[in-house]
């Protein structure tokens, strides 16, 4: 059975909840990612998304200079390193999250699954299918 860190991406970055969101809005442009883990006295607190940007910011006309901590979700999902793709996917349906944090056995941050990694190989097309389309479904 395929564990996450075999398809777990390693460039993880994450942000303080005092950062600008201008800031976060930067950093996943030139890193090409959609989702940072907010992370304050060496705990995740919550995460941004550039949904989260988009929905919680802009559409209510705050400019670039609000801090992070005024529209990211507070409280994280996330998983195990060893865990097993299955139970990751599972994990993304149930939260209705696109992108999940994975950390080692000593709770520390050490990568991110997308659902995009998911459909990595064949076998795993039916899983992201499935969780897409749970993860799709109004809340």
């Amino acid at each position: 059975m395929k564990k996450v860190k075999e398809l777990m991406s390693h460039n993880v970055q994450v942000t303080s909840p005092d950062a600008t969101i201008q800031d976060v809005a930067k950093k996943m442009r030139e890193g090409n990612f959609g989702m940072m883990p907010v992370e304050e006295n060496d705990r995740m607190i919550g995460s941004i998304s550039d949904r989260d940007i988009a929905m919680q910011a802009v559409a209510d006309g705050k400019g670039a200079s609000t801090k992070v901590r005024e529209v990211m979700t507070e409280g994280i999902v996330w998983a195990y390193e060893d865990d097993s793709v299955a139970d990751a996917a599972k994990l993304m349906s149930e939260h209705q999250i696109r992108r999940l944090p994975i950390v080692n056995a000593s709770k520390r941050l050490v990568g991110i699954v997308a659902l995009g990694d998911l459909a990595v190989e064949d076998a795993d097309i039916k899983v992201a299918g499935e969780t897409l389309s749970e993860i799709s479904q109004p809340a």
